[in-house]
């Protein structure tokens, strides 16, 4: 099941905060790490999403202005 952006996010930022505080084995920051990296894709992709369909919206303002 997807997560939403929001929880994304959260996440993301335990697992900063994880990563900053530091003492974890290395096996255990190699697995943080590369689920960080996957969530900020995922977030990533959120937010170009978001941008295309506010994108569009303006547009369609633009167009019923004319």
């Amino acid at each position: 099941m997807e997560q939403s952006y929001e929880q994304s996010l959260k996440r993301l930022e335990e697992i900063v905060a994880l990563l900053e505080e530091g003492g974890q084995p290395l096996e255990k920051t190699l697995e943080l790490f590369s689920e960080g990296t996957a969530l900020i894709s995922s977030c990533s992709k959120y937010l170009d999403d978001a941008e295309q369909k506010i994108t569009k919206l303006l547009d369609c303002g633009e167009k019923d202005a004319q």
